[in-house]
């Protein structure tokens, strides 16, 4: 590098001040890292070098060469330069071709320049996309190579090395000064395997993230509420991410770890996930390219904003096009009046004459069908059919009826002998491929062709039929979706000759149908065109006519038989003619791409009919033929040269081999469609002839169907060469694809449309859709039609050009309209595969289409990648795709995906099948192994986001706006909770403590409680004198050992059971504070132990009781690694406690004392503690008991956890209350014995029964399957009158409901199931009693919920909801429903928060701060109007109230409370709010084989974690699928999508998700994902 040494040295005075003005904007560059080293050099030693000084020793070590735009430094392969090979050729031809059939009919050098240019473009705005991050055992594709991360700049492999130095020096000049820089430099590394632990790249230093203090209580709390704060803005351009208010305003020694290394939820940065979404964040930056438009909303409905019409958009402006006619049919008099006459009239004057060569697998003759031969057979095949099958009475087989002809396309002989001998019976052939298995690709689809077309018997040959799969018993398989069929053998061996009397009736062509072909729509659909014997005789003369075919020519033909060009002149025309076929089967190709072009040197061919893809193969593989010469050639023609990409493969073709005697006017495109036969062909030029021009064409006119000369942007152009004229007697017509069929005008691409007696006349047995295609009357400008005669759609867009040459740009089926653009998919294919596709994907295996997603199509692409391609390579090429498609087409892609090699349906063919490719995709059955989606970038029709209106209504207002609509106050009230008279009751009733001696005094010997382990057996029972003695012992425990005051807070730490009740009562005895908490789990203590810990800090603790077994693991080893267990306080185990009484019995002064703390950790990751009080407890009880009608004499089964909430109050409190027995079934007996619960239901007759969700869902998915197996033990569930399950949040109407079907057969009545709802503020607001209306179900319209509004709809209404009532409101609670931010009242069925009055409320949050502020607002809450002296608690929770038909127990109509969700879990997004659950709802349901999902946010990106339950191919499936269905059914974008291993959602013991946990972990790479996708 020594000239740029010198040239860094140099005195840069005398450089003209631009040129330093540039070079001081380089190093800028350089030192912001956008640029690498290499690059660097290369620009700065350009500016400089003419003011070098010239130092003749040294050469510039940089080459001067300046490079073509978008040419690489290595060359481009040149189109002879050898592909890797893919078939299973012999070796000698595997270095010379690629594999695949689409290959090079792509292949255009000047396209590829063009992708290349358009990529350094983009190069130079630098993009860097995140790289998806896969867990490795899931696709061990290839061994795991050091690679440099996928970097957007131009580098190519020797710069690598470079760029990481200069990077290096950079970093390291850089590190110690700016921390933004190493936010912003990590976005550009990516990591694939998941163990690596940071996003920086390979070579670059990385900093180790700081020590991170044990997490103090203090922190905890500071981090809880983040989600109410701001999430920082996406979209606004500035590259700091802004830190939400509650972690900017913690001190240091709050924070989790120090805030350079923090983004926004306190998650240190080199995390590698919170890394990659910044990368996201910054990449989702950079502008869309149309704008969103603006948007109004409508009260009731949003609607899709529709695009305004860009005024620059190019409109045709030619004048209306007249139709094109072509030349007259010359009437020749020797013409056959049929074209069976032909075949009879060659085969007796002409037998020897050849005509059909078929070559075996190796390209040699294999056997040679005369026409004496031909005739023959088919003769014999004709009275065979007619008069052998069946008797004569019952003949199985008429004219008229369709008979499918099941030949391999390796036997042409046969096909031929079989659709001459229908011809001759008079019966119709319909040629099918040769169905595979069962599944095969597309078989259902032929099924609905033979249904369409009543066919009943197929023919086929020996060979062929012992190849079909069979059932075991030897019977040919019913192939999916056919009808039955009769198969008949048509070797010549089983044919019959026929009689001497007998001879074939040959009538004169009419309108009856000769022969079908089957056609495949864009959707699959096959359908069969019916050709008339005119039309197949009239197009045999067109074509005989346009081809100025002879008598005894030789032709070669590569093309399938069975259809299309290959059928129409490899077996018709050329009978006609008397031509001799010399037929080269697709296998033989395969296996030697030469021997086409041999033939025709060898037999001094006239003509030979082939493909593109034949073209290119014969190019790859030339080389060993050294002698070939094709001067014999007059007319080569080239099938599918309407593909507009066909025109490089002809160039390059001749290219190589006019050297051997190929003469460039001989090259002969032509368009054809199913429905019309041949449209146009070129005739063969005059030799000396100028050669027909090529229209280079603007890809963005196209794309808006208007025709433009590309002269400015050569970035974008399409180069097409026309097919020729018009056929012999047609008359063409171009008119728009869409809407009425009106002419096109001359600048206008349209469908082309076709007048002919040599066309198709219907599509057999759907009259519907043959009137669509097949009598199209065009209509001028003003809609009025243009003649009587009727034109047949072709499927072809194209154009008329000068001289009445006919231009074809596309076809419909490849059409892709995206935001009213119309994109061709070839083309699409082209650009693709110009984006150096050879070390990464298959050339000739790659399918683009369409889907419907948001009210629009959007393009997918999905390629087959190579076994040996990296995910670097995969991930940078899909990248670069995304680039070129963007540059060259303004279009964005919506999925680009990667499949194993050979795992996409194939045609028989050998070509991609699209229907099918695209079917899996949809349903999840694609299995890719690299995905990128880019739903951010190319929805871009998504509505405005709503803006909130400023809260400035006064409560007037309001108040006068609901009385006028009509509206009641949307509130409920339970019923009067009674005055106890009895003096001795009252006593009872004042405090627990009491109430328990009063029953141990009055009723010593009733049990109160039994708890069953999971053989459904009672381990341990209580009386009342047992439970309080039990009481007494740790009373006395306590004041002995414990040396604690009156007031203190007690921890219980107990598994579910009776011990736990009993020390609950001993501290109440003893007047301490018990806090119950979940034991930690022995198996997982590190993730269990840290709660209890920060419960016993929270609560400040001065003791704990528990059990011996706990106790020890409490102060284990495997403890102290996960807490400090030094510092714990006194603990006490009750398990061997000495008889002993306490001195007295504390009795409180005033029943407002504070009874229990009730802990409990919310879904959103709060712990909350509750003050329960004396008087709270007794009420809560009273109205329980009263609700259910509780008393001694009763029985009730609690499957619950005991450790909070509703459920603690049920296992510990209740049933010393009411005095009614409880049978405790600890839910953790359930995962070893699952039927333990229902069996004590039917075993002790229970009438009432608690549950959670999770025991529900246990139930549900284990004994689902097993309930004749149960009803068979003797299980009988219908004594069960209420099962009530307790819960927190929305009733889960789908599992209640699956729940009361799965168990009606054992008697479980479907009124039984019913749901309860608490929440931290009041522990039970409703619950279904035994009295009051079962509960009932709405509807309401989800698009309303978001915008906070509830609106009812019919059920089965689109995007509708049910919601359960949760419960009926217990006596003495009140119930309203209020507006969260104005706080004041709303009307009935209006969606707002659940306020609550009620006497056993709790009376505040026990927190370390007492942070008052929280407590009233929380607490003792006035509404802003209305009522403003009853004190109210907020429940946090969304709903509404509506007042139903139903009655309850007063006669009056019942009001019904509706839960919809948790406004703290709520989501905020696009100015909406979404309820988690919902979303989930929706992902559960887009694949069998998600078991389990949850959503969050993160920096406004939506988070989707979904559980595989099937095999880890399936995981990239699920990707677009939930990226869909959250589009679809929500209208927003998912940002990132987690696959995960089951179980890996944590869920609490209520059943709820636990989703802010789900997100730290996540956020601190904990979750081992299987994939994580980062949506673009």
């Amino acid at each position: 590098m020594l000239p740029v040494m010198a040239d860094r040295a140099m005195d840069l005075s005398g450089v003209p001040k631009e040129v330093r003005d540039q070079l001081a904007e380089l190093d800028l560059e350089l030192s912001e890292g956008d640029i690498t080293q290499k690059g660097y050099e290369k620009k700065r030693s350009r500016l400089l070098t003419p003011y070098i000084p010239h130092i003749t020793s040294v050469e510039l070590s940089l080459p001067d060469v300046q490079l073509t735009p978008g040419h690489s430094a290595e060359p481009s392969p040149s189109p002879e330069a050898p592909g890797p090979s893919t078939s299973s050729a012999p070796r000698s031809h595997r270095g010379h071709r690629s594999g695949g059939t689409r290959d090079d009919r792509y292949r255009s050098d000047i396209h590829t320049e063009l992708v290349q240019a358009a990529l350094a473009k983009h190069k130079e705005e630098k993009m860097g996309l995140p790289m998806p991050t896969k867990r490795r055992s899931a696709f061990v594709q290839s061994p795991v190579e050091n690679c440099t991360p996928p970097d957007t700049s131009s580098a190519s492999e020797d710069e690598g090395s470079l760029r990481r130095q200069a990077a290096l020096s950079v970093a390291l000049a850089q590190s110690l000064q700016s921390p933004d820089y190493w936010i912003n430099r990590s976005l550009q590394g990516s990591s694939t395997s998941s163990s690596a632990s940071s996003t920086l790249s390979h070579g670059e230093p990385k900093i180790q993230p700081l020590p991170q203090p044990s997490t103090a209580i203090v922190d905890v709390l500071a981090h809880l509420r983040i989600e109410n704060s701001v999430p920082p803005d996406v979209t606004s351009s500035s590259s700091r991410l802004d830190l939400p208010p509650a972690v900017k305003g913690m001190s240091r020694g709050q924070s989790r770890c120090s805030m350079l290394d923090n983004t926004a939820d306190g998650v240190p940065v080199n995390s590698r996930v919170s890394t990659k979404i910044q990368q996201l964040l910054n990449t989702l930056k950079r502008p869309k390219r149309p704008p969103l438009s603006e948007f109004f909303l409508d009260d009731s409905e949003e609607i899709v904003e529709v695009q305004q019409p860009d005024p620059n958009t190019p409109k045709p402006e030619g004048r209306q096009i007249i139709p094109v006619k072509g030349e007259p049919l010359g009437v020749v008099s020797n013409w056959p009046p049929a074209l069976q006459a032909s075949l009879a009239r060659w085969g007796a004057t002409q037998a020897k004459s050849p005509a059909l060569s078929v070559l075996d697998i190796t390209g040699k003759p294999l056997y040679t069908l005369t026409y004496g031969k031909l005739w023959s057979r088919s003769l014999k095949l004709a009275y065979t059919l007619l008069n052998k099958l069946g008797t004569k009475a019952e003949p199985v087989l008429k004219p008229g009826d369709r008979v499918a002809l099941v030949y391999p396309n390796s036997d042409p002989g046969m096909l031929w002998v079989a659709f001459y001998g229908c011809l001759l019976a008079e019966v119709i052939p319909v040629p099918i491929e040769v169905p595979l298995s069962r599944q095969d690709s597309g078989s259902q689809q032929i099924g609905f062709l033979l249904g369409s077309c009543g066919v009943g018997l197929a023919l086929t040959s020996e060979v062929c039929l012992k190849g079909l799969p069979k059932t075991p018993n030897g019977e040919i398989m019913q192939f999916k979706g056919w009808p039955r069929m009769k198969w008949v053998v048509t070797d010549t061996k089983y044919l019959t000759k026929p009689s001497k009397d007998w001879q074939p009736h040959i009538p004169t062509a009419n309108t009856d149908t000769a022969y079908i072909e089957y056609k495949a729509t864009k959707e699959g659909t096959v359908m069969g065109v019916a050709v008339s014997k005119i039309s197949m005789l009239t197009h045999c003369q067109a074509l005989t006519q346009a081809c100025n075919y002879c008598e005894g020519e030789t032709l070669v033909n590569v093309l399938d038989c069975k259809k299309d060009m290959g059928l129409w002149h490899g077996v018709l025309t050329s009978v006609m003619n008397r031509i001799h076929t010399i037929s080269v089967p697709y296998a033989v190709m395969k296996a030697c791409p030469m021997s086409w072009v041999q033939r025709v040197h060898i037999h001094k061919a006239r003509v030979a009919l082939v493909k593109c893809r034949d073209l290119h193969w014969a190019m790859m593989a030339h080389r060993e033929q050294k002698d070939t010469n094709l001067s014999s050639i007059r007319m080569l023609i080239v099938a599918d040269g309407a593909n507009p990409w066909s025109v490089s493969s002809c160039d390059a073709f001749l290219n190589v081999f006019q050297a051997h005697g190929l003469k460039p006017e001989v090259i002969c495109p032509c368009a054809s469609s199913a429905e019309a036969l041949t449209v146009a062909i070129r005739r063969p030029g005059a030799r000396g002839a100028p050669l027909p021009a090529r229209a280079i064409l603007s890809m963005a006119g196209l794309s808006h169907s208007v025709i433009r000369v590309n002269t400015e942007d050569k970035n974008s152009a399409l180069t097409v060469q026309d097919v020729g004229h018009v056929m012999p007697g047609a008359l063409m017509c171009i008119v728009k694809p869409d809407g009425p069929p009106q002419l096109c005008k001359t600048d206008e691409i349209g469908e082309i449309v076709l007048n002919s007696r040599a066309g198709g006349t219907m599509y057999y047995g759907l009259p519907g859709v043959t009137k669509n295609t097949f009598e199209v009357i065009p209509v001028n400008q003003a809609g009025a039609p243009i003649g009587e005669i009727a034109f047949t759609r072709t499927g072809l867009l194209g154009f008329v050009g000068p001289g009445s040459l006919v231009f074809v740009v596309g076809k419909i089926e490849g059409l892709l309209s995206v935001s009213g653009r119309r994109h061709n998919a070839d083309d699409l294919v082209a650009t693709a595969l110009a984006v150096e596709p050879v070390k990464t994907v298959y050339r000739g295996r790659i399918a683009v289409f369409s889907v419907t997603a948001f009210y629009d199509e959007r393009i997918v692409v999905v390629a087959e990648q190579r076994p040996d391609a990296s995910e670097e390579d995969s991930f940078q090429w899909m990248s670069r795709v995304l680039q070129a498609i963007d540059s060259i087409h303004q279009v964005g892609l919506y999925c680009l995906a990667l499949v194993p090699a050979n795992t996409l349906p194939k045609t028989p063919l050998g070509g991609i099948h699209i229907c099918e490719t695209k079917q899996n995709f949809l349903d999840g059955n694609l299995h890719p192994c690299n995905i990128l989606l880019c739903p951010h970038t190319c929805v871009t029709n998504l509505p405005k986001p709503r803006q909130k209106q400023p809260v400035g209504v006064g409560p007037a207002s309001i108040m006068v706006g609901n009385l006028v609509a009509g509206k009641r106050m949307a509130q409920a009230v339970g019923r009067e909770l009674g005055v106890v008279e009895d003096q001795d009751l009252i006593r009872k009733h004042q405090f627990l403590s009491e109430a328990l001696q009063w029953r141990a005094q009055t009723d010593p010997d009733h049990v109160l409680y039994v708890l069953l382990n999971a053989k459904g057996v009672a381990v341990c029972t209580s009386t009342c004198l047992q439970l309080h003695k039990r009481a007494e012992k740790i009373t006395a425990a306590l004041m002995e050992k414990g040396g604690l005051n009156t007031g203190d807070n007690v921890v219980l730490l107990y598994p579910p059971g009776i011990d736990l009740i009993a020390a609950f009562y001993g501290c109440l005895y003893a007047g301490v504070v018990p806090v119950t908490v979940r034991p930690p789990h022995p198996q997982n203590l590190t993730a269990t132990l840290p709660t209890v810990r920060m419960i016993i800090d929270v609560s400040k603790a001065a003791c704990i009781l528990t059990t011996q077994p706990l106790m020890r693991i409490l102060k284990s080893r495997e403890a102290a690694a996960s807490v400090n267990i030094k510092t714990w306080p006194t603990i006490i185990d009750t398990d061997d406690l000495p008889r002993k009484r306490p001195p007295q019995i504390y009795k409180p002064p005033t029943a407002e004392m504070l009874a229990y703390l009730d802990f409990s950790v919310s879904t959103t990751g709060m712990l909350t503690g509750v003050k329960m009080s004396h008087a709270a407890v007794s009420t809560l009880c009273r109205s329980i008991k009263l609700q259910c009608e509780l008393y001694s004499s009763r029985q009730i089964a609690i499957c619950l956890d005991p450790y909070c909430g509703l459920g603690f109050v049920l296992w510990c409190l209740s049933s010393v209350y009411s005095g009614h027995q409880s049978i405790l079934i600890p839910p953790l007996e359930l995962e070893s014995s699952l039927p333990v619960w229902l069996s004590t239901l039917s075993q002790y007759k229970i009438r009432d029964t608690f549950c959670s969700y999770s025991v529900m869902e246990l139930c549900t998915k284990g004994l689902g399957t097993q309930t004749e197996m149960l009803k068979a033990r003797g299980l009988n569930l219908s004594c069960v009158r209420s099962c009530v399950v307790i819960a927190e949040e929305r009733p889960r109407l789908l599992l209640t409901q699956s729940f009361s079907k799965l168990f009606k057969d054992l008697g479980l009545s479907p009124r039984a199931v019913s749901t309860a709802f608490g929440s931290r503020v009041n522990l039970a607001l409703c619950m279904q009693g035994t009295a009051g209306p079962d509960p009932s179900t709405v509807y309401v319209d989800m698009k309303s919920l978001r915008h906070d509004r509830v609106r009812l709809v019919e059920r089965g209404a689109p995007q509708s909801l049910p919601l359960m009532e949760s419960g009926t409101i217990l006596p003495g609670v009140r119930v309203i429903i209020v507006n969260p931010e104005t706080r004041g009242p709303l009307g009935d069925s209006h969606l707002g928060e659940i306020w609550v009055s009620s006497t056993h409320s709790a009376s505040g949050y026990y927190t370390i701060y007492g942070e008052e502020s929280l407590q009233a607002d929380h607490f003792n809450t006035t509404l802003s109007f209305g009522e403003p002296q009853t004190l109210w608690a907020r429940t946090g929770y969304l709903g509404f109230v509506k007042r139903t038909e139903l009655l309850d127990s007063t006669g009056d109509l019942h009001d019904a409370l509706f839960v919809v969700g948790s406004l703290d879990e709520t989501l905020e997004l696009r100015g909406l709010r979404y309820h988690p659950i919902d979303i989930e709802t929706s992902v559960s349901r887009t694949h069998r084989s998600i078991a389990e999902s949850a959503v969050f946010t993160w920096t406004n990106l939506l988070v989707v974690v979904a559980e595989l339950s099937g095999s880890e191919q399936e995981a990239l499936d699920l990707v677009p699928l939930v990226t869909n269905v959250v589009l679809e059914e929500h209208h927003l974008i998912v940002g990132v999508v987690v696959i995960v291993d089951p179980g890996v959602i944590p869920i609490n013991s209520r059943g709820e998700k636990q989703r802010m946990h789900l997100r730290d972990s996540f956020l601190a790479d904990q979750l081992d994902p299987i994939y994580v996708a980062y949506n673009m």
